[in-house]
């Protein structure tokens, strides 16, 4: 079932009605992400308040607005993070920082990037390494601490995360019922708000899932991962499931809210474009290992390694030729040594030996043996 709101015609995504946020779910390793909302929040005052122009007019396009200063991002990075399932270690030695501007990971599927995620949100314990919250491992928070940590950091899952079983606005004010105690009008009016803030008609309070479209199902989650107005997102490719009008009115979305509300993100994704419109830097895993990091235009303009060159060379493009096949696709990641040598056209015997990341300027670091070999023009 569609809707107007996902239409290419479709009026502008409303103004923001108030600061916000919601329930999120806790994923398995593996099938839908989907569980109870109550699961990750935890939730401070309901009261919300519109937005206005400096000369105290509703906010219109174009018009500057006054603000309070936004608290500053909390500090989330991963440190040399080593996670796995059973007996088999998926991501090795992981480190990173989620900052301003927002950071992508990207890589194949199977390359560990959801794995991480799931660590980031405290849902994966790290074999190795640590996951730390404002310079304390995530692990060690007491029980009050790990209560604010779930209020300010939030996940947004693909739009099958919502439980079929619950309508749009249950499904929303599931946090308001358990944590704030409001009262049933008070709790369906800030669910119209956070519908209105992403772009939706409040009436579809009332539908279930089924009969929501993709991009509607994707704006849901968003709203719901608002109610307890957190200060950071973790996005797993929100939009891969979405045909790419209705992508773009998400991206929009997602523009807004991190320009209107300060809220910063990391964005896990194998769609280079979306990493490039949303990310300040960016990361690219390849068999659980990051082969690259930099700023985002940089790192896709000149890949320093190879498997970073074939991502972007096998992105299809109007009215020129077809993907290229920049590395032998099929072979399976090596066991030792550098894991990518196995597809890669540039492998020498050096290979053998497993490369570290280290600096090649510019705030980028590659780990391969032989990264000045890469394909570093333009396209």
């Amino acid at each position: 079932m569609t809707d107007p709101a996902d239409s290419p015609d479709a009026a502008p995504i409303p103004p923001t009605a108030a600061a916000h946020a919601p329930a999120a779910d806790r994923p398995g390793p593996k099938g839908p992400e989907r569980a109870s909302a109550g699961a990750l929040t935890e939730s401070g005052d309901p009261a919300a308040s519109g937005e206005h122009t400096a000369s105290g007019g509703p906010r219109g396009s174009g018009e500057s607005v006054d603000r309070p200063t936004a608290e500053p991002l909390p500090s989330l990075s991963a440190e040399r993070v080593v996670l796995g399932y059973g007996k088999t270690d998926v991501v090795h030695e992981v480190s990173l920082t989620i900052g301003d501007g927002g950071v992508g990971l990207i890589g194949e599927s199977g390359s560990g990037k959801t794995t991480l995620a799931r660590a980031f949100l405290g849902l994966l314990r790290p074999r190795g390494g640590a996951i730390r919250y404002e310079g304390r491992d995530l692990a060690a928070l007491g029980r009050q601490e790990r209560r604010e940590f779930r209020r300010r950091v939030q996940p947004v899952f693909q739009g099958e995360a919502l439980d079929p079983r619950l309508s749009v606005g249950a499904s929303i004010s599931e946090a308001l019922t358990a944590h704030h105690r409001t009262g049933r009008a008070e709790r369906a009016a800030r669910v119209a708000e956070l519908l209105t803030d992403v772009g939706l008609d409040p009436a579809l309070a009332a539908r279930r899932p089924h009969q929501l479209s993709g991009g509607q199902r994707q704006r849901v989650v968003i709203a719901r991962a608002l109610a307890v107005r957190p200060r950071l997102l973790i996005l797993d490719e929100p939009t891969s499931a979405l045909d790419v009008t209705v992508q773009a009115r998400v991206l929009e979305l997602l523009e807004r809210l991190g320009r209107e509300h300060g809220i910063g993100h990391l964005l896990i994704t194998h769609n280079l474009a979306v990493v490039e419109r949303l990310c300040r830097t960016a990361h690219v895993m390849f068999a659980g290992r990051v082969v690259e990091s930099g700023p985002t235009s940089e790192l896709l303009e000149r890949p320093a390694h190879p498997y970073t060159l074939a991502l972007r060379e096998a992105v299809p493009r109007l009215n020129g030729e077809p993907p290229r096949a920049a590395a032998r696709a099929e072979g399976r990641p090596a066991a030792t040594g550098c894991p990518y040598r196995t597809r890669c056209p540039i492998a020498a015997d050096e290979c053998l030996a497993a490369p570290t990341l280290r600096e090649i300027g510019g705030g980028r670091s590659v780990a391969c043996h032989r990264s000045e070999l890469t394909g570093r023009g333009g396209r």
